[in-house]
């Protein structure tokens, strides 16, 4: 008697066990009676007649991503690989047609990605590809949502992660691209240059007008320098032609000075005696006295002619200069 009751609590035991069922979140649970469908479960314990229901099998809400690799030729004939990445959702209301009418989602999903690429790259060229890439792949998430909304499939998103050309197509665009930022570069290094080249002239010329300016003042002041001179000279009894002959032979002899005195000149020869000095002064004072001389000549012949200078008509003539041969 006591092993009909120990048999009865395990088949009642049995029979509670096999009646409950747990289905977790997000998840559905579609229970079939005898094979035919009889109703869906959502999350949470659930309750089913044992030996009789089943459950045939288990659909996730979450959404799921499904990556397929494409190979295709572009219009500039251009092989290249695109990946797809597609994000989709079964429909909480589409539980029986999403579990009954596709036998592998995955392939379907993956046939229309291949028809859609296949059928938009073609039209494009490898850079339109990379530009367009968003282009592409709102056509696959329109045609695949517009496809896959009958079978209980929401599709999500759809995204080009990456499109990836024959190795030595890249190398090509590598050098293309490289090509063109060198030329880039020189376009800049060559602005460069030129304002470099524009600012230095611009500083050499400035440095040439002070410089001029900065001779023009020397030789006014050595100008000045030279009649204080000839005046200082004049006041203790030598006349101008003496003082510019002593103010000549002075500058030969500093001249000489400081050629001596800088040490990295270069040799320099010059003719140069005892009475080199004295010559000198002679030679000028002649010349001096030899133009006093044609100067008067040229006056005289102006008078006779009756050509008046106007200096001497304003002025009044003046007294010549005197000279040694005057003495």
């Amino acid at each position: 008697m006591s092993y009909i009751w120990i048999l009865f609590f395990s088949i009642l035991i049995v029979l509670v066990f096999a009646s409950f069922f747990i289905v977790k979140q997000q998840t559905i649970a579609v229970v079939e009676r005898f094979g035919k469908f009889t109703r869906d479960y959502g999350a949470g314990i659930n309750m089913k007649i044992p030996f009789i229901d089943r459950v045939a099998g288990r659909v996730s809400l979450r959404i799921q991503q499904l990556d397929v690799i494409v190979e295709t030729k572009t219009k500039d004939d251009v092989f290249v690989h695109l990946k797809i990445s597609v994000q989709f959702q079964i429909q909480r209301e589409h539980v029986y047609n999403a579990f009954y009418k596709l036998q592998n989602p995955h392939e379907q999903i993956t046939a229309f990605i291949f028809d859609v690429v296949r059928a938009e790259v073609p039209k494009m060229i490898l850079d339109d590809v990379f530009v367009k890439k968003e282009e592409i792949a709102l056509a696959i998430q329109r045609e695949l949502k517009e496809a896959m909304l009958n079978y209980g499939y929401d599709i999500v998103k759809a995204l080009v992660t990456d499109i990836d050309p024959d190795q030595k197509v890249k190398i090509a665009m590598n050098r293309i691209n490289a090509a063109e930022r060198e030329k880039v570069a020189a376009q800049h290094e060559g602005d460069a240059q030129r304002i470099l080249i524009i600012e230095r002239a611009k500083a050499e010329a400035e440095s040439k007008r002070l410089q001029g300016l900065g001779i023009a003042d020397q030789r006014r002041e050595i100008a000045r320098g030279l009649e204080d001179s000839v005046d200082v000279l004049n006041n203790v009894g030598i006349n101008s032609q003496e003082a510019s002959a002593l103010i000549v032979v002075t500058q030969h002899y500093d001249t000489l000075q400081s050629v001596g005195e800088a040490t990295n000149s270069n040799l320099i020869l010059l003719p140069n005696s005892p009475q080199a000095g004295s010559d000198m002064l002679n030679n000028m004072i002649a010349s001096f006295a030899a133009s006093n001389q044609i100067g008067e000549q040229m006056k005289k012949d102006n008078a006779a002619k009756g050509i008046v200078n106007k200096k001497t008509t304003r002025e009044g003539p003046k007294e010549p200069p005197k000279t040694d041969f005057d003495y």
